[in-house]
């Protein structure tokens, strides 16, 4: 492509060695879409005349199924019988080999489309550059990445929500400092992950927004040396618009950098997902029996039911953490515009997308699946003086500064660890003997219930507000089933 400057040729390994075809061949889609709309901005300029547009986008649409059906000839590992959508993918491998002297997704587009239309093919590179072309492509496949993710996101989410209704009035410990603090319903904590998935998505929608500019026509680094109409390629790729700054547009990789970051963030919500489950399925906790067509057994010891799943998202999550880190320390110190360094981002971007892929695939079916102890959760959220914060704040609505209730209520909890009571088997005049304000209406104001619904604010765990909360998610999340 570039070899007329050169009167030797390159050292082989490093040729190799230097080559993106080998991971960024995953970008074939991508690269023939944006060929497709260069082609009509080129025909808008006048470049092409309307037959030669004709032959290009046709030899172009025939690009992936004639390499796809080389490849099948050339290695028979490509099966017949895939999926339309699985077959690209699983030709993908053996596509690498049909040109072994492609040095990237670009140059192989123009090899292919040169066995097919002949030498038309090389009036497409006029006015464009590849790091316009890479620029694209990666948009291209965030982009899409993104919409899968905000669809995987909204089913998991959907599938909380699900399993907060099926929870009726179900409840829970909730931990501070990992220690029980006070009983929530169980669907107040399952909407807690749906809080965090809904920031998430909102994060992958902003990540969306800002990305969705067209850098065709930006040229190497200063802009197309013809009059391209960079709307007519914009509008052909679904772009908002054409990128307004060529430099930047070349060597701008924020959108990358922005979804991985959102996908280390959406990790990290994962895997407290995944740290909670495990932890609620020991024998210590008791809370979940995990679904066996998402466990594994151990090869030594019989009794064992493992939290393969979870454990796996764990690490992935690091993954995740990985590649933005990666990705970040990449672009820190490069100049403008275009450097070869940004090769190395692609299979940053690459990672985090088949490692969010694989867990979004699955996670609505385990969430789905799971199946809480109830009767574990109930008892652990009603020993253990949970219900100190509500007997405070019966002293508070009393007339009792807070502060002298909570002195108070702790001289009770005091009480009843002395003597294995929890508070409401305390008598009532053992209470008035730490404050006269203790009344028959005590033990009313600290059932689980009084407990539950003391907490009646916006974002509380009463009934009613996670009730209401509940319904306000299902809608939210456009769910109508």
């Amino acid at each position: 492509m570039w070899s007329g400057r050169f009167r030797e040729p390159l050292n082989p390994a490093f040729e190799r060695w230097q080559a993106s075809f080998r991971f960024d061949v995953r970008l074939l889609p991508y690269e023939v879409a944006a060929s497709k709309a260069h082609a009509k901005a080129l025909a808008g300029a006048g470049i092409l005349d309307e037959q030669e547009l004709a032959t290009m986008l046709d030899g172009l649409e025939r690009v992936i199924p004639s390499a796809v059906e080389e490849a099948r000839k050339l290695t028979g590992a490509v099966p017949a019988d895939a999926a339309p959508a699985d077959l690209l993918a699983s030709a993908l491998p053996s596509i690498l080999l049909l040109n072994p002297q492609a040095e990237d997704i670009h140059h192989f587009v123009e090899l292919q489309l040169t066995t097919l239309v002949g030498r038309l093919a090389l009036k497409l590179h006029t006015g464009r550059s590849r790091n316009e072309q890479i620029a694209t492509d990666m948009r291209l496949f965030v982009r899409e990445a993104i919409d899968h993710i905000l669809s995987g996101l909204r089913q998991w989410a959907m599938s909380l929500v699900h399993l907060a209704e099926r929870s009726a009035e179900a409840v829970i410990p909730s931990y501070t400092h990992l220690q029980r603090a006070e009983p929530v319903l169980l669907a107040h904590w399952l909407l807690a992950y749906v809080s965090m998935i809904e920031r998430d998505i909102s994060r992958f929608q902003d990540a969306h927004q800002r990305m969705n500019l067209c850098p065709l026509g930006s040229g190497a680094v200063s802009g197309a040396t013809l009059p391209l109409d960079r709307t007519i390629a914009a509008r052909e790729l679904g772009f908002a618009g054409p990128t307004p700054n060529s430099m930047d547009a070349t060597s701008d990789r924020d959108f990358m950098l922005d979804f991985t970051q959102a996908a280390a963030t959406l990790g990290l919500h994962i895997s407290r997902f995944a740290e909670e489950i495990t932890l609620y399925s020991t024998a210590e906790f008791g809370f979940v029996d995990l679904p066996e067509a998402f466990s594994t057994g151990s090869s030594a010891m019989p009794q064992k039911k493992n939290p393969d799943f979870t454990e796996l998202l764990r690490g992935k999550c690091g993954r995740l953490l990985g590649t933005a880190t990666a990705l970040a320390m990449l672009l820190k110190g490069l100049p403008l515009a275009y450097n070869k360094d940004l090769q190395e981002g692609q299979e940053q971007v690459f990672d985090a997308a088949g490692t969010l892929a694989g867990m979004l695939a699955i996670l609505p079916d385990f969430t789905a699946a799971l199946c809480f102890r109830l009767d574990r959760m109930h008892q652990a959220a009603t020993t253990g003086y949970l219900n100190a914060m509500a007997a405070a704040t019966y002293l508070s609505n009393k007339g009792v500064p807070f502060r002298k209730a909570h002195e108070i209520v702790g001289n009770a909890v005091r009480l009843g660890l002395e003597t294995r009571r929890e508070l409401n088997h305390l008598k009532l005049e053992e209470l008035r003997t730490l404050s006269d304000v203790f009344a028959d209406d005590f033990f009313d104001a600290i059932t689980l219930e009084a407990t539950l619904d003391c907490h009646d604010v916006a974002g509380g765990t009463a009934r009613v507000r996670v009730a209401s909360a509940v319904a306000a998610a299902r809608a939210r999340l456009g769910d109508n089933t």
